[in-house]
């Protein structure tokens, strides 16, 4: 790719930000220049990426004029704002956040799963990104999805605390030292203590006793496969792991697939690695393979005793990376190669 891009990244100074300038240096994206923007309050600090000193810049006085792509992940109040002012002004913005994904007119994308939607991103100038736990979910679904269809899936997932932030990987190990030590835990920032702890409640509970978390990978998985019928039956834990969600998913396919056929499939998909052994170890989790990779782990492949359809999986990703920043990454890839 011979043409550069100027590129601004929104939320540099958090977690899913500092990914997105490390992986945009690690792929060699092809950037004209680079711009690291947050709130007034981390304006003025200074970071590294792509041998360039960046210092951070306040998103208020910025020009987004000056950028072919924006990587957003500030938080959906943030986006509301600058979101619509970023794609008036002609930069193609790839936002982290829940604000536009449900959207009719804006397309919501994982490039392994249906990358022909980005060609929509001309209506608004916007692209989302979806949740994390949707992004890993589907990237392992796709292949039997789109080989024997899929009617049900039962998934429940184990969320890392990096996926509420910085703030509670924090509160984490704070109150993992302080337990260790013999010390009480005091003013979690959660409703019960995380540490050694696992709670069945991610963001806020909707009227039909589900948790918006939860609610997300229903409509996002409808609205990425473009199947209203497919029904999705989640319960979102977040547990006491600082890096890499987890997912055991039981879907009921449209047909029969054995566990031999879905594990050819899954060696083949893009963005998959199959660590499927039935012995000890043989398994991926988010400490030894999810963390700091790129690719979504399948392992525990095995047909349902209980249902004459049924395929079980085990799930793993790392929930910064694949889960929100790389996803960015490469749909800003897919934009500068084929539309900019």
């Amino acid at each position: 790719m011979s043409k550069k891009f100027s590129v601004a990244v929104l939320g540099a100074t958090g977690l899913v930000g500092e990914a997105m300038l490390s992986i945009l240096e690690q792929r060699k994206f092809p950037l004209a220049e680079l711009y690291a923007l947050a709130s007034e309050q981390s304006a003025g600090r200074s970071l590294r990426c792509s041998g360039r000193q960046l210092v951070v810049e306040d998103v208020a006085d910025f020009d987004f004029s000056k950028a072919d792509i924006g990587l957003f992940s500030a938080g959906a109040s943030v986006s509301e704002i600058y979101a619509p002012k970023a794609a008036a002004a002609g930069c193609v913005v790839v936002d982290n956040t829940s604000r536009f994904r449900n959207e009719a007119d804006v397309p919501l994308v994982i490039p392994e799963v249906n990358p022909e939607a980005i060609g929509g991103y001309a209506t608004r100038n916007i692209i989302a990104n979806p949740n994390c736990s949707t992004i890993q979910m589907l990237v392992a679904l796709n292949p039997i999805y789109r080989a024997v269809g899929i009617e049900r899936i039962n998934v429940a997932t184990y969320q890392a605390v990096s996926g509420a932030g910085r703030g509670l990987v924090e509160d984490l190990a704070s109150q993992t030292a302080r337990l260790l030590n013999g010390m009480a835990v005091e003013n979690p920032t959660t409703p019960k203590q995380i540490a050694f702890n696992v709670l069945p409640q991610i963001d806020t509970f909707e009227e039909n006793g589900y948790t918006r978390e939860e609610m997300k990978m229903v409509w996002e998985t409808r609205k990425i496969l473009g199947d209203a019928e497919i029904q999705v039956n989640p319960t979102a834990v977040r547990v006491p792991v600082f890096f890499g969600h987890s997912e055991a998913i039981h879907m009921e396919t449209r047909d029969k697939i054995t566990a031999q056929e879905a594990r050819r499939l899954l060696e083949q998909a893009p963005g998959v690695e199959v660590l499927d052994q039935p012995e000890p170890g043989g398994y991926p989790t988010p400490v030894t393979e999810g963390a700091d990779g790129d690719a979504v782990f399948v392992g525990r492949i095995r047909e349902d005793i209980s249902h004459p359809r049924g395929l079980n999986l085990w799930v793993v990703a790392d929930n910064v990376r694949k889960g929100a920043a790389l996803n960015s990454v490469q749909i800003a890839e897919f934009l500068a190669k084929n539309f900019l």
